[in-house]
């Protein structure tokens, strides 16, 4: 079943607490977060050639970007035809701050640390090719994703997702994200600086995705700078697949290995719905 206004951006609101959107912004009447105090942020342009990030307007030096790899066009334009339209067949759910979603992974408490493998069916087959892809990147060898999350951007809905950290209790090292049908920026963000570098203030590094390119986020990138998805850098429709693995905890010789053999039995028959 397609989900209705799947493309053009629809007009309901998931949004909850400090959350916004266009949607909830225009009709329901909630106003944008009142302006905090100005404060100084610094500004770089992340070069993946290099792997520095560079000041945008030259006034600090360049440093050296930890745990960010790029690769351009990861997939064809018939392999994203494909993939929309097979992600268009199902529904998607509507989610916090105008993104829609789907979800192919276990339920998860992050709070009180519970799985349930009810209702998971695995990864959706389309994925196979793709994660054995990733595999020829040695970084990613023995990369073996358990859950996909598609997220739907608009901008007709102000679709953005604010600054986080992913969980590293469940999810493993390496996030993996294909970024489709349009370009975007990823900002990285670590408000505290680099002092060491004489950057005292917030610092915000912008990672440009390509359409259909692959990014991998691992190390300091993973576990110290957050990440977000700006509503300014969304320009037109945006679709972005993002594959998580399994922490050591549930890895061969962690505490509870024999939970992640399942789910990972589970992810890797490629038969999954979204959840």
């Amino acid at each position: 079943m397609m989900a209705p206004d799947s493309r053009d951006g629809g007009a309901s609101c998931a949004c909850k607490g400090i959350r916004r959107c266009l949607v909830c912004e225009q009709l329901k009447g909630k106003g944008q977060s009142e302006a905090n105090e100005p404060k100084t942020v610094h500004h770089f342009l992340y070069d993946p050639e290099t792997r520095l990030a560079v000041c945008k307007d030259a006034t600090a030096a360049s440093f050296l970007f930890p745990g960010v790899f790029l690769w351009e066009n990861f997939i064809s334009e018939d392999e994203e035809e494909e993939l929309i339209s097979s992600m268009d067949q199902d529904v998607w759910t509507e989610s916090q701050s105008g993104r829609r979603k789907q979800d192919f992974g276990p339920k998860v408490n992050f709070k009180k640390k519970k799985v349930r493998l009810a209702g998971f069916s695995g990864l959706p087959s389309l994925s196979q090719k793709l994660m054995l892809r990733m595999q020829q990147e040695p970084s990613l060898a023995d990369f073996k994703p358990v859950e996909q999350c598609n997220l739907d951007y608009h901008p007709q809905r102000g679709s953005a997702i604010d600054p986080h950290l992913d969980d590293s209790w469940l999810w493993g090292e390496r996030l993996v994200t294909i970024n489709m049908l349009s370009d975007t920026t990823l900002t990285m963000s670590l408000e505290q600086g680099l002092p060491e570098l004489g950057l005292a203030e917030e610092i915000h590094t912008a990672v440009q995705l390509p359409r259909r390119s692959l990014v991998v986020l691992y190390g300091e990138a993973r576990h110290r700078w957050k990440h977000a998805i700006h509503r300014e850098d969304v320009h037109r429709r945006r679709v972005c697949s993002t594959y998580r693995e399994l922490s050591t905890e549930f890895l061969p010789g962690g505490q509870q290995a024999e939970l992640g053999a399942q789910l990972l039995n589970i992810a890797l028959s490629f038969q999954g719905t979204p959840i």
